[in-house]
């Protein structure tokens, strides 16, 4: 018996409007497969680009960045982004797929010297951040703080000594009660004889009219001879003669501060500025670590790039010299206080006060001599102090009688014994921890620039990379695309990466 099959219209629609649903669903589970590899490929992309970072770079600064002049003089976007589409063409590729790019290009990017060098600031402060940690971070600035507050008094107090003019107000005191003396002695002398013949009072004698020189009773005066080494100059008093200083000079206008810069675009909202002071502390001790100074030279237009943040100068020495004499007015007020706290030195230049005014016959002046010879003797410890710190020693945070190092009696033979009498503490502070406090009082913009501009010269000449510019250096990038998926459907799909 022969069986022949049948199918209804009704069932014949049904199964229409199933292949049809089938069909659908397949084509749009290819659409999205379609869409995911160009997800993938966009990806795969921008992961190879930023794998291209500057190793060196990365190797001696710890910062993220690609080269987006591609060793040239000028940004060169157009090979960025033909790079970047060289590597999704291979996933693009892959499967089935009939993937093509329409068009696309970079939408948006930044360089390290956006938003002010907050990119380059951040991308320092994560590096330090994931070094020393939250715990570490915390003890490092309160190491700053309490080294800080100390140093910032006695900077200011050393600022008011120097304004005071105490030297130059003991030499006009001095003139001053010197002529009233001569003038009175002159009157006694007439009234006894007659006549008078006067000499000159600057080496402390006088003659009377008899002819017969007024011998005062001998008494060692150690400001003249300070004030003389007070006019020297500060690198000659503090820097050993077997140090050779730096002669190096920048030309500030090439520097990233001092140049118009290339700018980012449409990313830079994505940069929210960090203004914490556990940041800023990180940040500064990013830049001790990366940067040299006087202790420890760095590479580039300068050798002392830390002292060159806090002053400014264009060259070596005048940096040196700016902070050279800010130590020399932190170590004035510091041993100005110490010197006042010990009642025993206090005595003592009491009574070499009374001694040198007596034997000028200026009883009356004796109050400002005292208050020269506090200064010369604080001026002269100083000297010993900042000599100490740039030979790369340690000294006293607070000076009192046990480490204190120079007598009021060999004050005049300073110059002499520089090297002889000063010596170190191993507990008391270096040379770079008063850069430290001296970057902590430096403005944020200041120390960002500062950095920037060390950081891109020293890269320059370490590898004799003259066309290394950190405003070519890309740190994050959007890039759109429109992708023909099998000829039917374009998808515009957009994808970002950022280092931090």
């Amino acid at each position: 018996m022969v069986k022949r099959g049948s199918i209804t219209v009704f069932l014949a629609l049904t199964l229409g409007l199933i292949l049809s649903l089938l069909s659908s669903g397949l084509e749009s589970v290819r659409m999205a497969a379609a869409r995911t590899q160009i997800l993938n490929g966009m990806d795969v992309g921008l992961y190879s680009l930023f794998g291209q970072y500057n190793k060196y770079l990365l190797k001696d600064y710890d910062l993220f960045a690609v080269d987006g002049a591609y060793g040239g003089k000028e940004m060169n976007l157009a090979a960025v982004y033909d790079n970047l589409e060289s590597y999704m063409e291979p996933v693009m590729d892959q499967n089935s797929q009939k993937l093509s790019v329409q068009q696309g290009g970079i939408s948006g990017y930044l360089l390290m010297t956006d938003a002010d060098g907050e990119v380059f600031y951040q991308q320092a402060v994560q590096y330090m951040k994931e070094t020393l940690g939250s715990h570490g971070a915390a003890l490092l600035l309160n190491k700053i703080r309490n080294t800080e507050r100390k140093t910032t008094e006695a900077e200011k107090k050393g600022n008011e000594l120097e304004d005071k003019g105490t030297i130059e107000s003991y030499e006009s005191e001095m003139n001053s009660a010197q002529e009233k003396s001569q003038a009175k002695l002159d009157e006694m002398t007439n009234n006894e004889q007659g006549t008078v013949d006067s000499s000159g009072f600057s080496d402390g004698t006088s003659s009377s009219g008899t002819g017969e020189r007024y011998e005062p009773e001998p008494v060692d005066n150690p400001i003249p001879a300070i004030r003389r080494i007070r006019k020297m100059g500060i690198l000659d008093l503090v820097i050993s003669p077997w140090k050779a200083i730096s002669d190096k000079k920048a030309d500030k206008e090439k520097l990233v501060s001092g140049r118009n810069l290339e700018a980012g675009f449409a990313m830079e909202d994505s940069v929210k500025a960090d203004c914490s002071i556990t940041s800023q502390a990180l940040y500064q001790q990013y830049l001790m670590e990366k940067l040299g100074n006087f202790i420890n030279p760095g590479n580039g237009d300068l050798d002392y790039q830390i002292e060159y943040i806090i002053a400014g100068k264009d060259n070596d020495e005048a940096n040196l010299k700016a902070v050279a004499n800010k130590l020399l007015r932190v170590r004035e007020g510091i041993n100005v206080a110490g010197l006042m706290a010990d009642p025993v030195k206090v005595a003592q230049v009491t009574s070499v006060a009374a001694a040198i005014a007596a034997s000028f016959l200026i009883p009356p002046a004796a109050g400002v001599i005292k208050s020269a010879l506090i200064l010369c003797w604080a001026f002269a410890e100083s000297i010993l102090d900042v000599r100490e710190l740039f030979d790369g020693g340690k000294v006293p945070l607070v000076k009192n009688a046990v480490n204190w190092q120079l007598s009021l009696q060999n004050l005049p033979a300073l110059f002499d014994s520089l090297d002889t009498i000063r010596r170190t503490d191993e507990t008391g502070v270096s040379y770079e921890d008063y850069l430290q406090v001296f970057l902590f009082s430096c403005s944020k913009a200041k120390k960002i620039d500062g950095g920037m501009d060390m950081v891109e010269t020293s890269v320059q000449e370490a590898k004799n990379w003259n066309w290394f510019q950190l405003d070519h250096c890309i740190t994050a990038m959007e890039v759109s695309a429109d992708v023909k998926a099998n000829k039917r459907k374009t998808f515009t799909v957009t994808r970002a990466y950022h280092y931090i």
